[in-house]
C-alpha cells in the first residue's frame, strides 16, 4: 500500500522504516518551513500550504491508500480534505481534539476519565479567577502547541501570577490545571485496527527533566492488577468512543493507584520507543499495522526494557556500542533540549535495567547539568 506522513520528524523516519519492512510505499507532507532531513530519502516530499490544493496534493502524494500523523498539530481541513479521497488515520475527529488541550480535557471529563481539576482563560481577569479557583501551585499550558516543557508555566505565587497576567494580550488561549499530587508519571501505548482489534503495551514509568521525557522503564514497577484495570478501561473507552484506528498514546498520572489521564497524542510516541528493541511487535509496526487493517503483533516483552532519550547530545562509543544498548540516530542537527535521538535498552532482571538506566543517564548528563 502507498502511505502518505503528515510531518517529517523523526516519527515519520521510524514509521516509513517499519512500514518498508512491510512492503509498504510512503510520501510526506510537510508544512512551511518544515525541515525534511529525518525522511531524506524515504520517498517524496510534498509541501502543503492552505492555497495548495488539495486534489493536486493527492496526487503529488502518489494517490495513497492511507494518510496518517506523525503529530497532532497539523492541519485539520487538510485532513478532512484527503478524507474525500482516502482513509484518514486515526480520523481528523481525534486529532481535532488531541491538538487542543480545552477539548481535549473536556471530552475526557464527558467520558468519565478522570483528569486534573482545569478552567479555560481568554483574558487577564479570567486568568487570574481560575487559578485563585484552583490554588497555588497552578499550571498554566497553552491550549495548543505546548510541548516539552514550552509553553507551560508553573506559578507557585501572586507575584508570578501577575506577571503572567501582564503577558495575556499576546498569548494564545490557555489551560489552567490544579496542582495533582501523583507519585509517578506512567503511559500506555494502544493500537487498534480498522477491523477492532486491539493490543496495549504494558504500562511505562517515565522520568522528566525540566519538561521533557528523559527515561522509559517497562513494564512499570510495583502495578497492582486494579491499576492496571483502570489504565486498560480508560484505554478501551476512547479507542471505542473515536472507533480509532493507530496508535494512541495516553499519558497517566498515578496518585495513589489512581489514575488522572495527563494528555493524549494521537500517534506513535517517545515513551513507546523501547518497544523496536524488546522482542515484541513496536508501536511504529503496530501502527503501520492496524491503518492497512492487519491485526496488531505482541506488545509484551519477556523481559525488561527502558529508553533514554537523547536530547542535545550524541552517545560516545562505549554506550552505543553496548552489548545491551541499542542506538536509535534521528540524523537531526545537534542543539540544546533537541530530540536527537535515544537509546533503548534490554535486561533480564529489573534491578538490573534500572542500574543502566541510571548509569547511562550519569554519562549522558552528568552533575544534573542544564540541558
Amino acid at each position: 500500500m502507498r502511505i502518505a506522513i503528515a510531518g517529517c520528524g523523526q516519527l515519520a523516519r521510524m514509521l516509513a522504516l517499519a512500514g518498508w519492512e512491510m512492503g509498504h510505499q510512503f510520501s510526506f507532507i510537510a508544512d512551511p518551513g518544515e525541515g525534511t532531513d529525518c525522511v531524506a530519502g524515504l520517498g517524496p516530499v510534498c509541501a502543503w500550504d492552505p492555497n495548495t490544493s488539495i486534489v493536486e496534493l493527492y496526487g503529488e502524494l502518489g494517490q495513497p491508500d492511507v494518510v496518517t500523523i506523525e503529530k497532532e498539530h497539523v492541519d485539520i481541513d487538510l485532513m478532512e480534505g484527503l478524507a474525500e479521497h482516502c482513509l484518514v488515520a486515526p480520523s481528523p475527529e481525534a486529532i481535532r481534539v488531541c491538538q487542543h488541550r480545552g477539548r481535549e480535557k473536556t471530552l475526557l471529563q464527558s467520558l468519565g476519565i478522570m483528569t486534573a481539576s482545569f478552567h479555560l482563560v481568554e483574558d487577564a481577569p479570567a486568568l487570574i479567577d481560575a487559578v485563585n479557583n484552583v490554588g497555588y501551585p497552578a499550571f498554566v499550558k497553552s491550549c495548543e502547541q505546548g510541548y516539552d516543557g514550552q509553553n507551560q508555566w508553573h506559578l507557585k505565587d501572586s507575584a508570578a501570577l501577575d506577571a503572567l497576567a501582564q503577558q495575556m494580550p499576546s498569548l494564545p488561549p490557555l489551560v489552567v490545571e490544579g496542582a495533582v499530587h501523583f507519585d509517578r508519571e506512567l503511559s500506555l501505548i494502544a493500537a487498534r485496527s480498522v477491523s477492532g482489534d486491539i493490543a496495549l503495551y504494558p504500562l511505562a514509568e517515565n522520568r522528566h527533566r525540566e519538561g521533557i521525557l528523559l527515561t522509559s522503564e517497562v513494564p512499570a514497577p510495583n502495578v497492582p492488577d486494579s491499576t492496571l484495570e483502570q489504565a486498560t478501561q480508560i484505554a478501551h473507552t476512547l479507542l471505542e468512543h473515536w472507533s480509532y484506528i493507530g496508535v494512541l498514546s495516553i499519558e497517566l498520572f498515578d496518585e495513589g493507584g489512581k489514575l488522572r489521564v495527563n494528555e493524549l497524542a494521537p500517534r506513535v510516541h517517545n515513551s513507546g520507543h523501547w518497544s523496536q528493541d524488546a522482542d515484541v511487535t513496536s508501536q511504529f509496526s503496530n501502527h503501520i499495522r492496524a491503518i492497512t487493517d492487519c491485526r496488531p503483533g505482541n506488545p509484551t516483552p519477556s523481559g525488561y526494557t527502558g529508553m533514554v532519550n537523547l536530547l542535545g547530545r550524541s552517545a560516545d562509543r562505549s554506550l552505543s556500542s553496548a552489548d545491551d544498548i541499542s542506538l536509535h540516530w534521528y540524523t537531526k542537527s545537534i542543539r540544546s533540549r533537541r530530540k536527537v535521538g535515544h537509546l533503548n535498552v534490554r535486561a533480564s532482571e529489573r534491578q538490573q535495567l534500572q542500574r543502566r538506566l541510571s548509569e547511562i543517564e550519569a554519562a549522558l548528563y552528568p552533575d544534573n547539568e542544564p540541558l
